[in-house]
């Protein structure tokens, strides 16, 4: 198991050392195991002047899987795009062709209070949102600023989409969706994109492979609205880039914290990067505040995704659902009358929880 831990930025380091500590438990001495670090965004910058330095790139090839904590930091936006720590990930995951992302939404019972929605809306929650990673405005050419005609200052992107790029998400999303409940919801902005209605044609083209799942259609705005109103009528999400990027942090709120969601960003066969999703959060970095649990859970999607690990990744999701039972809380899925614990503390009892699992 050749892994590359890149730590990165804010809280990045902390969560993820957390995770490699279970790593470490759940795998043991029974197989061969070789962590590499490597240093990304604003690391990257401080170690090799470059957020996503060719070393890194280069441990990055080598690997069956990476192990991400966060890139970014307050003012990325003001630096250059090449330059900017948060778009290192951006870099990464072109380069090394990582286009499907399954980011994962299901609720601890434990954490239902922890919600803002109603217990009946949310109560047994378990959807996937597959989001095409490489492709959309946020790699569009051209990009850039200037000068119109009338002098006045302008900003643009592109956002587009070929064909092949939408065959290959969509053929991974009806995969998944037959692993499943056999239901795939595609969300698009077809009403008003051209882009989106290339997106829809494509994807129910494919659909027609697919007899066995069943295809419906949502505009992102709608889909939005549903992901409040009534989230367990979903299965499987496909979308798009951006819309992906919104609608996973959303649903995110409806497990009770954007701490506790995991990812896994794909390439065509077995190598993929996992990561929380949560970022940074540099206002809460190095105080010992945040919640690993995601770090943890991305760690056990890499154990089942990238090496066939299914009874590990199991141990440590139960593992998870053990010290929930106890009552130990971080700060953000904090209630009255469950213990608070920091990152370290709760990265411990995890590890302990893995031999009652």
């Amino acid at each position: 198991m050749k892994i590359t831990v890149m730590p990165g930025d804010g809280i990045g380091p902390e969560v993820t050392a957390q995770a490699v500590k279970v790593l470490q438990a759940v795998v043991g001495g029974g197989q061969a195991m070789e962590l590499a670090y490597a240093d990304i965004g604003a690391a990257g910058i401080e170690a090799a002047g470059d957020p996503l330095p060719v070393a890194t790139r280069e441990i990055a090839r080598k690997a069956d899987a990476i192990l991400f904590g966060a890139a970014g930091m307050p003012g990325d936006e003001a630096i250059p795009f090449m330059m900017r720590p948060g778009a290192s990930l951006l870099r990464l995951r072109k380069e090394l062709g990582l286009f499907a992302n399954f980011r994962p939404a299901f609720l601890f019972p434990e954490l239902i209070g922890a919600s803002t929605l109603k217990p009946e809306v949310i109560e047994g929650l378990d959807l996937l949102i597959l989001r095409e990673l490489t492709g959309d405005v946020y790699f569009g050419e051209p990009r850039g600023t200037g000068v119109n005609a009338a002098g006045e200052r302008e900003a643009f992107n592109t956002m587009r989409y070929s064909e092949p790029e939408v065959e290959r998400i969509a053929h991974v999303a009806f995969r998944t969706a037959r692993m499943r409940h056999r239901k795939l919801c595609s969300v698009d902005k077809a009403n008003v994109l051209e882009v989106m209605q290339l997106w829809r044609e494509v994807v129910t083209r494919v659909g027609a492979e697919y007899p066995d799942v069943e295809l419906t259609h949502l505009f992102v705005d709608a889909a939005a609205m549903q992901l409040m109103r009534a989230p367990k009528q979903f299965d499987v999400i496909v979308t798009g880039n951006i819309f992906g990027d919104i609608l996973s942090d959303a649903a995110a709120m409806l497990t009770g914290s954007i701490g506790m969601l995991p990812s896994a960003s794909m390439a065509a066969g077995t190598f993929g990067l996992y990561e929380p999703v949560h970022g940074t959060a540099p206002d809460i970095a190095g105080k010992n505040l945040a919640n690993p649990l995601a770090a943890i859970l991305s760690m056990a999607m890499m154990l089942r995704f990238s090496f066939g690990q299914a009874a590990n990744a199991e141990r440590v999701e139960q593992a998870v659902r053990r010290v929930l039972a106890d009552g130990l809380r971080t700060g953000d899925i904090f209630q009255p009358g469950s213990t608070r614990v920091g990152t370290e503390e709760m990265g411990a009892a995890v590890v302990a929880a893995l031999d009652k699992a």
